[in-house]
Order: structure tokens, then C-alpha cells, then sequence
């Protein structure tokens, strides 16, 4: 069975236990495919949980969920020193970040502080403490979760964290006959008649994934369409009076890297062997929409960043 085979085999399953939300699974899918993070931002009760607990049970690894509150620690996510007192020393003492797959669970609750000491796991996989530096395990992957509402006690995340996030996913309530399936489904489960997992998608696999994704053909004009996507949030008065006047700040080469490698692996998980302008276009909101800090006058006149992207898109030319 080949690597695209296996995956879409996972795809399926678990478009059977997260019953509509198939753009969570597809996110979830690209970021472990494209080594990155996610940001997933929801209402309570969407599956956002339910979703990387399924995955981390299909696939090689452990899982463990960090709940972020008010008085977490720093170090309640990267771990301690702990003192040996038979012979004197202090012993690092791993935290929950060590493991392969990661839930940070309302991440804005925790203040900046807290969710700053995410920011050396996500971006270089090591954690510092003291003098010496931990590697974290090749397969690492935060999934990060927030509320659009109940914003009281909450701190919004930095820039430089939202910004190392490879894709920030907003998703929405499923519909009518979904919900229908997900009673189903969890009726089911309470009689104990929960489906099998899949065969375990080994690390080796993901990362041969990976490889194949990294080394697909991309046309020289889907590249050129990339980089005048992002110099459109740099340089918006050369696309219009108004987004202009909506800009702030642009995406950071980040989010050009966070273009290409996201649009690879969805080109990859449609079984195609190429990147189209189809691939960005599909990707575009969840790479950019963290990545661009709009203007007070845009926010006061209620402008949102998916708006901002969607003028880019249709005044970039694709070919």
C-alpha cells in the first residue's frame, strides 16, 4: 500500500468519528503532513478535541492534552528541575510539551507568559532550561484551541506565537444532517460499540509523506502566484485605494513558506502529483488570515481579515 493509500485511509476513518467538520480533518491533515502547528478557533463542542485524540490513536506516538487556565506556570509545559537530594543534583524532569502530538486547550486563557514558553517548542523543537537545551521528538505537532466567545479572562495570543502557527482554522457548527449522524454516532459509542481504530500510520510513513509532498512539481507561475499573494498584504496601495487603507502589516516570509508547503500537501492528499493555483487558493485564509494585521480604520468599520484576503484573491491575477 503506498503512503497516499495509507492516508487517505486515515482521512476516511476519521471523517467516520469528527461527523461534520471535514475541514478539521483536512487541516489536521496538512499541518502533520506539512510539519507545522494549527490554531483552530471554535465554538465549545465542535469536536476539536475529539479530532487529534482520534488521530493520535491511528497514528505511531503519544498524545497529551495540556488545559491552559489563568495560573498555569511556564513551567507546567516545559518541564522542571527537580532536586536529587541522595546526591545533590538537580534532574531536568521532562513536561507534557515532550510528546508527539500536543492539545493545548484554550490557549488564551493562559497569559502571555505561559503561552510564550510554547514559542522555542514550535519553532525550533527544543526546549531551554538553564544552561542546556532538550530536542523535542522528530514528530511534533501542537494543535492549539481557542473560543470565539466568552472572551472575559482571556489573553489574546501574541503575534510572534500566532505567527508560528502554520494555519489558523476557523470552523462553525455542522449541519442538519450531520447533527443527525453525530446522535448516532455518540449513541453508539455510549453502547460501547465504538469502531476500530485503523491500521497505525507508522512515523516512517509520515515521513516519507512528507519527502514525496516536499518534492512535487510546482510550476514556476503557481511560485510566482505565491509571492504576489503575500506582496499584495505588503504592498496593498498597488491593489487598491481601499485594502490600502485596511492594511497595517503584512505576512512575514512565514507565511510564504506556510503557502507552499500547505498547498503541496493538499494538492498531495487529492492524489495529484502537482501544485495548481487551485491548491493555494484553497489554503489561502487558514495560511494568511493570523499573518495580517489590519488598520483601526478597518476594524471600526467592522473589515475582517477574511474579507481583506478575499479582495486579494480576486485582484492577483493566478496565470
Amino acid at each position: 500500500m503506498s503512503h497516499h493509500e495509507i492516508i487517505t485511509e486515515l482521512k476516511n476513518w476519521l471523517s467516520l468519528q469528527i461527523i461534520g467538520q471535514e475541514r478539521l480533518i483536512d487541516r489536521l491533515l496538512i499541518a502533520l503532513l506539512a510539519d507545522g502547528h494549527l490554531l483552530v478557533e471554535g465554538a465549545p463542542g465542535l469536536a476539536k478535541t475529539k479530532a487529534i485524540k482520534d488521530l493520535s490513536r491511528a497514528i505511531e506516538g503519544d498524545f497529551h492534552r495540556i488545559q491552559f487556565t489563568p495560573d498555569l506556570l511556564p513551567s507546567d509545559i516545559t518541564g522542571t528541575e527537580v532536586y536529587r537530594p541522595e546526591d545533590g543534583t538537580f534532574v531536568f524532569q521532562q513536561g507534557p510539551i515532550f510528546h508527539n502530538l500536543v492539545l493545548a486547550d484554550e490557549i488564551n486563557r493562559a497569559p502571555a507568559k505561559v503561552q510564550s514558553a510554547l514559542l522555542e517548542a514550535m519553532g525550533e523543537h527544543q526546549v531551554s532550561v538553564g544552561r542546556e537545551s532538550f530536542q523535542l521528538p522528530p514528530l511534533f505537532l501542537v494543535m492549539a484551541t481557542q473560543n470565539p466567545i466568552e472572551q472575559e479572562g482571556t489573553y489574546p495570543l501574541p503575534e510572534a506565537q500566532l505567527d508560528r502557527f502554520l494555519m489558523h482554522v476557523t470552523i462553525d457548527y455542522p449541519k442538519i444532517e450531520a447533527e443527525r449522524k453525530i446522535l448516532h454516532l455518540v449513541r453508539n459509542e455510549a453502547a460501547n460499540h465504538v469502531a476500530e481504530s485503523p491500521k497505525e500510520v507508522t512515523q516512517e510513513c509520515l515521513f516519507a509523506a512528507r519527502l514525496e509532498i516536499l518534492n512535487m512539481h510546482m510550476a514556476p507561475e503557481v511560485e510566482e502566484y505565491i509571492i504576489q499573494l503575500i506582496m499584495a498584504t505588503r504592498t496593498p496601495e498597488n491593489y487598491g485605494e481601499d485594502l490600502a487603507s485596511w492594511l497595517e502589516y503584512g505576512a512575514s516570509p512565514r507565511g510564504t513558506i506556510s503557502l507552499d508547503r500547505c498547498a503541496r500537501a493538499h494538492a498531495w492528499i487529492q492524489g495529484r502529483d502537482f501544485v495548481s493555483p487551485d491548491d493555494v487558493q484553497e489554503v489561502l485564509f487558514d495560511c494568511l488570515r493570523h499573518r495580517i494585521l489590519l488598520s483601526f480604520e478597518a476594524e471600526a468599520s467592522g473589515i475582517t481579515p477574511d474579507k481583506v484576503l478575499e479582495t486579494i484573491r480576486e485582484r492577483v491575477p493566478s496565470a
